[in-house]
């Protein structure tokens, strides 16, 4: 028998957008537009949409998933990654092809999935799992597991409709993990609890996993997707344009931020990050010439710059920025702390600071700026703008690098060529 668990083949689902493709909003006005023009109701609802009228979130997606595998999707926002979870989940047809799963499905695919907002979060439990199939008793059995992970105890017997978006998703996740499913979806919901309980949902899955249950995953976070996920896959405006080991398909997806954000700015002052203090205006990545780069040799240095408005005097701001790696690890963070500007009010004005980063101190890959202003002591954030711009960093292999002749893989977020000495005696044999 195979091992199986879902098989999408050539998956497609279509929206029809516009005026003209508004569905009625009840039988009585559907009546009354058949009643008010018949002809022209009925030949709008048979006729094919437009190409101006339609929007594919999903073209022509392949792809199978064994038992006990946990399996990663990624993409940019709009990719279609949370139309596939909801056609996996029968929320929704496929317009074309078709997704076939193998046993019961537990899914968390955004806030309150599931629940019905009068009833407590025992009573939900219990509909939750009669849904899935399970007897009375079987959901007993996973009750007060099921509770003592969500951490909810005290409001079990409260109605879920009072419940915060925080605990929607514990006792969500709680009920998705712990009811016997053979297949578990997670979308990016997760990133509405806090970072223990995140902590404790990517334990679980991983127990999922371990248990035979098959898990698909949809995150931004690459850092839990190459710690959780052997396997992605990467949509990119509906298509699936790679699959594969997760640190391969990450590398893909980041390699294709860079080519379109190696620079962003934003020319109308108005609609700037910041606030009535500081507006950030742009961010670059660029070389000692001063041109913008996305590509940087390894053993030269690069900069990040940031251009900047201060708007009020008397502010102590400070440009600052995270680079993280493409697996989401934090490689350093650096702020602006030269004497000329250390404690001292900035008067209002244009600046552009720029921090370099110096060869031969960056492993090869993709690396994300996250730039943001702030004032310290105490701590203000005026700004901060998450993964905007990237750069990669690669070895050509000549010259003077930490590589040298090798020319496996080496891992690191660092590849310094450090500075090494050696005492050589020759060996006496008498």
């Amino acid at each position: 028998m195979s091992d199986t668990v879902i098989r999408v083949e050539g998956l497609g689902k279509r929206y029809r957008i516009g005026a003209a493709s508004k569905p009625p909003s009840s039988r009585l006005d559907a009546a009354w537009r058949l009643a008010s023009a018949p002809f022209a109701y009925i030949g709008s609802m048979l006729r094919e949409p437009t190409a101006e009228e339609t929007l594919w979130a999903l073209r022509d997606v392949s792809f199978e998933v064994h038992q006990g595998e946990v399996l990663g999707v990624i993409g940019r926002n709009g990719a279609g990654k949370s139309t596939l979870l909801k056609i996996l989940s029968r929320i929704t047809e496929p317009t074309e092809g078709k997704a076939d799963i193998r046993g019961r499905v537990g899914s968390l695919l955004e806030v309150g999935t599931g629940f019905h907002p009068e009833l407590t979060g025992r009573e939900n439990i219990y509909l939750n799992g009669t849904i899935l199939g399970m007897s009375k008793a079987e959901i007993a059995r996973k009750f007060d597991e099921i509770v003592d992970f969500s951490g909810i105890e005290r409001f079990i017997d409260t109605p879920v409709k009072r419940y915060s978006s925080g605990m929607y998703v514990r006792l969500g996740f709680a009920v998705a993990a712990h009811l016997e499913t053979e297949v578990l979806l997670v979308d990016e919901v997760l990133a509405v609890g806090d970072a223990p309980f995140q902590k404790k949902c990517l334990g679980k899955m991983g127990d999922v996993a371990k248990e035979g249950r098959t898990v698909l995953f949809v995150s931004h976070n690459m850092k839990v997707m190459n710690r959780l996920c052997p396997r992605a896959v990467l949509l990119s405006e509906g298509n699936l344009v790679s699959d594969g080991p997760t640190h391969s398909v990450t590398r893909t997806y980041l390699e294709s931020v860079v080519r379109a954000t190696a620079t962003r700015t934003w020319p109308d002052i108005g609609e700037a990050p910041g606030n009535e203090f500081v507006r950030l205006r742009s961010v670059r990545i660029c070389k000692e010439d001063d041109t913008t780069t996305q590509v940087v040799d390894i053993r030269k240095p690069v900069g990040v710059q940031l251009e900047f408005n201060v708007l009020k005097p008397g502010m102590l701001l400070s440009p600052n920025f995270y680079c993280t790696n493409e697996e989401g690890i934090i490689a350093f963070i650096s702020g602006q702390h030269d004497p000329e500007w250390q404690d001292k009010p900035r008067p209002v004005g244009h600046y552009v600071s720029t921090a370099w980063i110096p060869g031969n101190l960056l492993s090869e890959g993709t690396y994300v700026i996250s730039p943001a202003i702030s004032t310290m002591n105490p701590i203000r954030v005026h700004c901060w703008e998450k993964d905007s711009v990237a750069f990669q960093v690669v070895d050509p292999g000549e010259g003077d690098s930490a590589r040298g002749n090798f020319e496996g893989h080496m891992p690191g977020v660092v590849r310094p060529l450090l500075r090494w000495t050696t005492n050589w005696t020759a060996e006496s044999h008498t």
